[in-house]
């Protein structure tokens, strides 16, 4: 037997998700072999209060231009009531960086989705400095970009959900072994913030709290994390020249391509 809906309708209908590996869920499996990912998980969330067609189109690797020039079209044309776009990973470690370009795409896409009465959100990406000491040499790009974002939804009227803010978004146990994607406690807490910055039933500002104080880190065994890091991440990323964020990751075995259009 099929349980009923609840009396109050869905607040959205049908829900759209671009963006690079973040949106695409990299590093939070789903139980039938896939990525699950924030994108998911705020669609299920929204489909608990009725259903909702939800697709994403998040592919690893793509820098704000690729998504601009890939997705927004598909997106556009699947009608959403609800799109949620998030980049700049990927522009922030190339080695050529220009924040206007990036801020102009973000700018274009985000008002292309707005001038449809779509809802649209982003947030900003943390320095991942005290996660990735190597990240210092693009710190200046981060906080440049971060700037640029909350200028550019101010303009659109895009929500945004300022992590970079937040001293635990950079929380070690919130992010991979990769230290460049969320984990599953990360996505879920993504999000839990989404969740509230739209006003969703059920949303509440639980994905704020701190985690719990650990004890220090003796230095060898930071030492010996970070040797580690570089063996597994670094090393093979710079063998390979890919310079770009999720190229080298591995979805689990079976994993499927990016969702489609469904119900969630």
């Amino acid at each position: 037997m099929v349980p009923p809906r609840p009396a109050h309708p869905a607040p959205f209908l049908r829900y759209v998700a671009i963006g690079d590996s973040s949106t695409e869920g990299i590093d939070d499996p789903a139980p039938d072999g896939g990525w699950r990912g924030w994108s998911r998980r705020l669609a299920e969330h929204i489909a608990e209060h009725g259903s909702l067609e939800y697709t994403n189109f998040g592919r690893r690797g793509l820098t704000t231009r690729e998504i601009r020039e890939q997705q927004l079209a598909p997106a556009l044309a699947l009608a959403p009531d609800l799109v949620t776009c998030f980049s700049g990973t990927n522009d922030v470690i190339r080695p050529r960086f220009d924040v206007q370009n990036v801020l102009a795409d973000m700018r274009h896409i985000q008002q292309a989705c707005v001038a449809t009465g779509a809802v649209v959100v982003t947030f900003t990406l943390p320095d991942l400095t005290p996660l990735l000491p190597l990240a210092r040499l693009i710190a200046p790009r981060i906080r440049e970009l971060n700037a640029g974002v909350r200028r550019v939804c101010a303009e659109t009227g895009a929500r945004l959900v300022d992590f970079a803010a937040l001293p635990f978004s950079t929380d070690a146990r919130l992010w991979s072994d990769d230290r460049l994607h969320a984990n599953a406690a990360g996505h879920r807490r993504i999000a839990g913030a989404l969740a509230e910055a739209l006003g969703l039933p059920g949303s509440s500002g639980a994905w704020r709290e701190p985690l719990p104080i650990l004890p220090p880190v003796p230095p060898w065994q930071r030492l010996q994390e970070e040797a580690g890091w570089v063996r597994r991440h670094l090393l093979p990323w710079i063998w390979l020249g890919l310079g770009r964020s999720g190229a080298a990751a591995r979805p689990p075995a079976g994993a499927n391509p990016p969702e489609r259009s469904g119900r969630a």
